[in-house]
């Protein structure tokens, strides 16, 4: 299983709104793009999606943006995978009456791996992922000369 570019760019701009959330400041698609070098055609297409999916809010205007909807605590990681690209399965090849015991057993891991992987994702919120990056940077302090 991999993130996908998709994902990815979503949680980094997610992680952006998390951080000005405490200020109720609006965030423009233009500046999270800049930040993290996001297309920002792509990124206004994701963002849309999670609107859709009532992630974030978005104001129109000159001094309009995006906002998250709810805190960065209630939002879980599976919400926002399931959000972009749907559940995970897994599609067999061949009809039913045709798999032999060796399909069967592949597909029972898969589905354990499934399972696995959302309750992890259901686990961790934008407010764990957003911790987990503030200790990261506190672990390595830049200098500068």
């Amino acid at each position: 299983m991999e993130l996908s570019c998709k994902v990815n760019y979503a949680l980094l701009a997610l992680l952006e709104l998390a951080r000005h959330r405490e200020r109720g400041k609006l965030v423009q698609i233009e500046q999270i793009a800049a930040d993290y070098q996001i297309p920002d055609r792509y990124l206004a297409q994701l963002l849309m999606t999670l609107r859709r999916c009532g992630i974030v809010r978005s104001q129109r205007g000159a001094k309009g943006g995006y906002l998250l909807a709810r805190e960065p605590g209630q939002i879980t990681l599976l919400e926002v995978f399931t959000c972009l690209e749907g559940t995970w399965s897994h599609k067999q090849g061949s009809q039913a009456a045709s798999l032999t015991q060796a399909h069967f057993a592949i597909e029972e891991i898969w589905q354990e791996a499934t399972m696995a992987a959302t309750a992890v994702l259901q686990r961790y919120t934008l407010e764990d992922l957003r911790q987990k990056r503030d200790e990261g940077q506190q672990l390595n302090p830049m200098y500068y000369i």
